[in-house]
């Protein structure tokens, strides 16, 4: 990424990825990141609004970066946010980092610079054969995965979800959801492993029945 040298909005695939990266790019002592992290729907509220507010006017005599990050933005806290966000204190550089640009709102938009760095992604076909699944299986592939990355283990639900449609292993709304769940719990920090534990052993008790 660029140097940040005015608000900007960040229009992404992950923002836990992201955050990652800009925690990396920007001076460590002069960078904070504020997200609801209690929030099942990782959504960025009063709390968080008031939060940004507050860290704005601490003054620095260097530049520093606060990163508002959420999946979606409560209206009321984005109106909230207008006038620090188009008159900021001296050296704050507002950074919003969302996954969808109609999580905010078009008065937000006009008062900041907005980069569309969500990409496509192609999922690789999940490698175990959900029709034949056995116990065995379910063991090496867990064995050899035990130490996944969490921005990997989400691409191998994704992946696995794609086998389910392309095997047309139909599943119930109560799974279906678990899928939804598992996607949040990673991006809330849970352990990958376990996630796919509970998802492949799901698939295969539905096989089994």
């Amino acid at each position: 990424m660029n140097g940040f040298n005015s608000n900007t909005i960040l229009i992404v695939n992950s923002i836990d990825d992201t955050i990652e990266q800009l925690k990396r790019e920007l001076p460590q002592h002069y960078t904070r990141v504020i997200r609801n992290e209690d929030s099942a729907t990782d959504e960025f509220q009063k709390d968080q609004k008031d939060l940004a507010i507050k860290e704005a006017y601490i003054s620095t005599n260097a530049v520093k970066y606060i990163i508002l990050c959420g999946a979606t933005f409560r209206l009321e806290a984005q109106n909230a946010l207008l006038k620090v966000l188009e008159e900021s204190p001296k050296n704050i550089v507002f950074i919003i980092v969302t996954t969808s640009k109609s999580s905010l709102l078009p008065t937000i938009h006009s008062r900041l610079q907005t980069k569309y760095l969500k990409t496509k992604t192609i999922l690789q076909d999940f490698e175990l054969d959900l029709k034949t699944l056995d116990l065995k299986q379910v063991y090496r592939f867990l064995k050899e995965n035990q130490k996944i990355a969490k921005g990997d283990a989400r691409k191998v639900v994704e992946s696995m979800l794609l086998k389910v449609n392309k095997q047309k292993i139909k599943l119930s709304a109560k799974e279906l959801d678990l899928f939804s769940k598992s996607i949040r719990l990673l991006e809330l920090n849970s352990k990958p492993i376990n996630v796919l534990s509970t998802l492949l052993l799901t698939l295969l008790q539905k096989r089994r029945y």
